[in-house]
């Protein structure tokens, strides 16, 4: 369950990464080559495409966040073990203070 939502939180925030990317802060982004200063059927498609983008990025945040919650959720809290499955010992350093 782990490894699928480390998949999915990985697609999603490559997703938002693209998103962002393609919006621009200006008011430009995809939206720019449409419609200059006239007024036509263009103008509400840049609009409606802003409109995408903003829904877009506002929900791909909040599935990042509920999946990253989520993740929280699978892992294991239980005691550290070493790659052979061995629980660490504590070790105690004496420094002279040399």
């Amino acid at each position: 369950m782990v490894v699928f939502l480390t998949l999915m939180i990985i697609a999603v925030s490559v997703l938002l990464m693209l998103i962002v990317l393609i919006q621009n802060p200006k008011g430009g982004g995809l939206g720019a080559g449409f419609g200059g200063g006239g007024s036509g059927s263009l103008g509400g498609g840049v609009q409606q495409t802003n409109s995408f983008l903003d829904k877009a990025t506002w929900t791909l945040v909040v599935v990042l966040f509920v999946l990253c919650i989520l993740s929280s959720a699978f892992i294991d809290r239980g005691a550290a073990t070493t790659p052979t499955g061995e629980t660490p010992r504590s070790v105690n350093i004496d420094y002279d203070g040399e």
